[in-house]
């Protein structure tokens, strides 16, 4: 089985993010899920063809899958399968009381279970309870998260100093670069995306700002080898917020130096879901604010004001976010559960997944395809143009996209029919609520 941490750094050492939201390979269900039995209609990967857990839960249809398995567990309470799976219900939409009651049981119910340890040590680091999650990063065979979050048994992670940060972004393409201060540092010019985890910075800038790893492990990457490390950052400064001892990792070449010179680093999910984040693409400015009661109401307020109804989030797999979206064909159209990703490295506007191709007849044009890679490996994808793709309000028409054969459909258990890239957000303002874990967009640049 492959190992998908290593894929999104395998896949962020290359830079190749075209197809980062597309090409996991490993589902976190325990078992194969129960099949969805279309209609015949062109809207089928978007319905569950009945009330079995499994068909709910692989259709995007998570409250009633949760009550599904809550229902089997009554009834059979020593289910690991509907305990482990209950539980990621709850992870993903950060429901940590149940997320950890029920995935605690899953556990309990059988301690070497690798995804429910897996499961539960994501909750642990998404509270901040990183030295919790050793532990059952261990049992899930993550031996260098378990040595990286056990150095955080002391102070707590990801402290907040300041209350706002508005930063221009210093170019949009091939992607966008912000600037930052390392550790009291010059200003150092970092790129951002969403489809990575930790904060990373170049090995350069991790001598500079006298980093040492507390744990380093040694990765295959196209036709050699890479070092990645990982340690604790003191400080991390954006604009007017800082952050305080912070996880982050650096990659080296076996020569010592940096795997790549685009860029200082790359900020990932984990940093931005502690804050309230807008990525104003149309204003090119990257807006953060420190996640209370009041900012999360005046950022509904203003996406009220704008006419931008509430869409849902869910982060799976650490840090894949996800929203409701929808795709449109020459067959028709279906809503559903869609990748959304920001910034990162990428000409499209995201990737339609072959089955959702075929079933919605999206035009696809075979005879130019298109070499790249996927987790380091090569792959070929094809240039296709969905008669829509489309956020809430904000929507895109016959707009340029990839369809790669080899990325499944469900690469977390549940179906994925598409995944929005940084291009279709370039006229868009989005904000990410992760305290209700609600996307607001709208057209225009931020008010």
């Amino acid at each position: 089985m492959a190992d998908d941490r290593r894929w999104d750094r395998r896949s962020l050492l290359r830079g190749a993010a075209a197809l980062a939201g597309a090409a996991a390979t490993v589902p976190l269900l325990g078992k194969a899920a129960t099949a969805v039995t279309g209609g015949g209609d062109t809207d089928a990967l978007f319905k569950p063809g009945g009330g079995d857990a499994d068909a709910l839960f692989k259709a995007g249809r998570f409250e009633q899958a949760g009550r599904a398995y809550e229902e089997i567990l009554r009834k059979t309470p020593g289910n690991v399968h509907a305990a482990r799976q209950r539980g990621y219900v709850g992870l993903l939409a950060n429901r940590f009381p149940d997320a950890e009651k029920y995935l605690k049981m899953a556990v309990e119910l059988a301690p070497g279970d690798k995804q429910a340890n897996r499961l539960l040590a994501d909750c642990y680091i998404r509270q901040d309870k990183l030295s919790l999650s050793a532990p059952h990063w261990r049992v899930a065979g993550e031996e260098s998260y378990a040595t990286w979050f056990a150095a955080f048994s002391g102070k707590p992670p990801y402290q907040v100093h300041g209350g706002t940060a508005q930063l221009p972004w210093k170019q949009m393409d091939p992607e966008p670069l912000v600037e930052a201060s390392v550790n009291g540092g010059s200003p150092k010019r970092f790129t951002f995306y969403t489809g990575a985890p930790s904060l990373q910075v170049s090995a350069k800038v991790a001598k500079e700002a006298g980093l040492s790893p507390v744990v380093s492990e040694k990765m295959d990457f196209l036709d050699g080898v890479v070092w990645a490390h990982y340690g604790v950052l003191d400080s991390f400064r954006l604009g007017g917020i800082e952050l305080r001892n912070v996880p982050v990792s650096w990659s080296t070449a076996e020569s010592g130096g940096d795997v790549s010179t685009d860029n200082d680093g790359m900020i990932g999910m984990w940093v931005f879901y502690h804050l309230l984040t807008t990525f104003d693409y149309a204003g090119r400015q990257l807006i953060l604010r420190r996640r209370t009661p009041e900012t999360a109401g005046k950022a509904r307020a203003a996406a009220k004001r704008a006419g931008a109804d509430p869409l849902p989030m869910w982060i799976a797999r650490e840090h894949g976010l996800h929203s409701r979206g929808s795709i449109a064909g020459a067959a028709g159209s279906g809503t559903g559960v869609v990748g959304v990703l920001f910034g990162g490295h990428s000409e499209v506007a995201g990737i339609v997944k072959q089955e959702t191709a075929k079933r919605l007849r999206v035009r696809v044009d075979r005879d130019r395809p298109v070499e790249t890679f996927a987790g380091s490996h090569p792959a070929v994808a094809y240039p296709c143009y969905p008669k829509e793709m489309r956020l809430g309000d904000v929507a895109a028409d016959d707009i340029y996209c990839f369809t790669n054969p080899d990325a499944p459909l469900a690469p977390d258990g549940f179906d994925v029919p598409a995944v929005f890239f940084h291009s279709f957000h370039k006229p868009n303002t989005i904000t990410l609520d992760f305290t209700d874990m609600k996307l607001y967009v709208t057209r225009g640049q931020a008010a």
